[in-house]
């Protein structure tokens, strides 16, 4: 036990799921492309490729993931979230668990892509981050990939200041054995400057 809630849960409670998914619906009937960290994860590995979902939410990525053709997935500490996720996919593998305690759920490690969108590093409860990395990487494949999606300033953030810098991220991959292959600032792929915002970030597992 971690001993601390998420800051998730601090913010929300544990009773967002409707609210949050009632928010990508009406971007969706507004024209917004709702799709935009699927489009960038599928892009990255082969047809019929096993993801995990890592803090899932209501499963909007791993869904789409699904509808493309990939073996998705999803977990998520939120039993808010997950009730939207099962209700909207209900063959799909919708885990409820911490992510301070992955190894916790007996996942493989052959899983060719693991994603944490969404913000879900800087909202992880303090002081699990190191751990968090380690066991998405632990359920990576040889070569297998980790992307992530964060905020670096209040701006990107529901959060008055960002928890977590890149360069405390990319440490923490690189103690869990992980090499940084790309970096973005959006998932339409837009270069990442110094000092951005927002990070969308590619880390590769060794091939062996």
């Amino acid at each position: 036990m971690t001993g601390q809630r998420d800051r998730w849960a601090e913010l929300t409670g544990g009773r967002a799921g409707e609210e949050y998914a009632q928010r990508f619906a009406r971007l969706a009937a507004s024209g917004h492309d709702v799709h935009g960290e699927a489009t960038f994860c599928a892009a990255l590995v082969e047809s019929a490729a096993k993801v995990l979902d890592a803090g899932c939410g209501t499963g909007r990525i791993a869904i789409r993931l699904a509808e493309l053709g990939h073996h998705c997935t999803g977990v998520d500490v939120d039993p808010s979230m997950l009730a939207v996720a099962r209700r909207d996919a209900p063959d799909q593998d919708w885990l409820l668990g911490d992510l301070a305690r992955l190894d916790d759920l007996g996942l493989d490690p052959d899983h060719d892509l693991v994603l944490a969108a969404g913000n879900v590093i800087p909202l992880l409860a303090p002081g699990t981050g190191e751990t968090v990395v380690g066991h998405l990487a632990a359920v990576l494949r040889p070569g297998g990939l980790l992307v992530t999606g964060m905020g670096l300033d209040a701006a990107h953030l529901p959060l008055e200041e960002a928890p977590v810098t890149l360069d405390e991220f990319d440490d923490w991959c690189t103690r869990a054995g992980l090499t940084l292959r790309q970096r973005y600032a959006t998932w339409s792929g837009d270069p990442y400057r110094e000092g951005g915002g927002y990070a969308v970030s590619v880390h590769a597992a060794p091939t062996r």
